[in-house]
């Protein structure tokens, strides 16, 4: 190269994470995989939060031969060993070790770095790796908060580094078809959008006793800005999704994901109001804090967004278990992972005469690609070409979506009918404001621009 492809990608920055499991492949896979470049064409990758999905986006960018992974981050050592073990076994050498992310962001020989830990550390760690120059792959959601979310959306767009968020729906060709369709017109006016995650496979969180901290673990950076408690295994790596103090349970687990193609298909923003009912009634007695049955309405000009999800049980909308449907005069369109569908609306002949169908059906595959290589994908190739505007999931996306998902669960807590105002970007409400806020503890501090 005529540049050296470290030194591009730092010009001009001076003063400035469904478990991870089904993406994985074997690592004799990814060795096979990989080719060798040179070393001043190689984009070197640290990762933070190597536990699960993580780990999965790493994996799917070492599938391209000019990346390299130089650096793990976790607060579990345990984990550091077995990710080790792992890319060795495809052929990469052991990346330098770190339990502290803000040691990780001092190496300069990292080029990007990729946020994969639960999300309550999500706006430290983005806004932290902006500020040391590094391009940024981060989960979803993009915060576990609003407050936090305003914070990282106006980092993003004050910097001039790439970042990509996780939604990796947004370079599935399918669902980018399935949206086209929507925004044809053949489906006629749509009056509601739904989007909905049953988890039939979500069994209850056991009650257990607070115990030690587990030999190699950093407890107290784990934490982090959350509060202080004492160690319990069940808020602890996965499990963590389902405790107030680090998430959003599955609304801004699964709903973030699917909530966002609602908002994309309907060409929305931010509600005029939001009410949300639900609580634990499918494992009252377990130990999680989130809603395990929620259903959220979202009052928008001419049509409504429903937000269903329920743990436990898998008979959601049309028969799938997850998905986006929009529901017009002329047909629903239908839409999950799996893919998409049209469901003709039927002109009335009477009750003993088949109807006339106002539009055709229509019926796809997902086809064969993955997803979440497209999107890693795309996101080294706008690290390479230094324009953002080529990004499918930019900052924006993934705030709208966390906005969204986090307007939900604030209207949950406050068991009201709460409404939006966006010329100042607050509720029409104390109580509801009040949520909207980060609680940082432990000597952490929110970041201000």
């Amino acid at each position: 190269m005529a540049l050296d492809r470290r030194g591009f990608l730092r010009k001009g920055t001076a003063g400035l994470a469904v478990t991870g499991a089904s993406f994985l492949l074997p690592m004799e896979l990814l060795a096979a995989i990989r080719r060798k470049v040179g070393p001043n064409d190689t984009i070197n990758i640290g990762l933070i939060g190597c536990k699960g999905m993580g780990f999965s986006d790493l994996v799917s960018i070492l599938k391209m031969g000019d990346t390299n992974v130089i650096a793990l981050c976790d607060v579990d050592e345990n984990v550091l060993q077995a990710r080790t073990i792992d890319l060795e076994k495809a052929g990469i050498k052991k990346p330098k070790w770190y339990k502290d992310y803000r040691r990780l962001l001092e190496n300069k020989d990292i080029d990007v770095v990729v946020i994969g830990t639960p999300d309550h550390w999500h706006c430290l760690q983005l806004t932290d790796a902006l500020q040391a120059g590094k391009d940024v792959y981060c989960e979803k959601p993009i915060a576990n908060s609003i407050q936090e979310a305003n914070i990282m959306l106006n980092y993003v767009q004050s910097s001039d580094r790439m970042v990509q968020i996780g939604q990796w729906q947004r370079s599935q060709p399918h669902f980018v078809d399935a949206i086209n369709f929507v925004h044809s017109g053949q489906l006629g006016e749509i009056r509601l959008a739904k989007a909905w995650a049953y988890q039939g496979w979500m069994k209850p969180v056991p009650i257990v006793a607070d115990s030690g901290v587990p030999k190699g673990v950093d407890y107290d950076m784990w934490l982090g800005p959350a509060p202080k408690r004492d160690f319990n295994v069940n808020r602890f790596h996965f499990n963590f999704r389902w405790f107030w103090d680090y998430a959003g349970g599955l609304m801004t687990d699964w709903g973030v994901h699917l909530i966002d193609y609602a908002l994309y298909g309907m060409k929305a923003g931010t509600p005029k109001s939001v009410m949300a009912l639900g609580g634990k009634f499918a494992y009252p007695d377990d130990a999680s804090e989130t809603p395990d049955t929620l259903q959220t309405v979202y009052e928008y000009d001419g049509f409504s967004i429903l937000w269903e999800h329920a743990t436990g049980i898998d008979g959601g909308n049309y028969g799938r278990n997850h998905g986006i449907a929009f529901i017009g005069n002329n047909g629903t369109l239908v839409l999950d992972r799996q893919g998409w569908e049209v469901i003709p609306e039927k002109e009335f002949q009477g009750w003993d005469k088949e109807g006339i169908p106002k539009t055709e059906a229509v019926s796809f595959d997902k086809g064969t690609q993955s997803g979440l290589d497209l999107h890693t994908a795309n996101f080294i190739n706008s690290v390479k070409s230094r324009d953002a505007s080529t990004l499918n999931a930019p900052i924006k996306v993934g705030y709208d979506a966390a906005l969204v998902s986090h307007m939900g669960n604030v209207a949950f807590k406050t068991g009201d009918r709460i409404y939006w105002d966006e010329a100042t970007g607050l509720f029409k409400s104390e109580a509801a404001n009040e949520l909207i806020k980060a609680n940082y503890h432990n000597d952490w501090k929110l970041p201000m621009l």
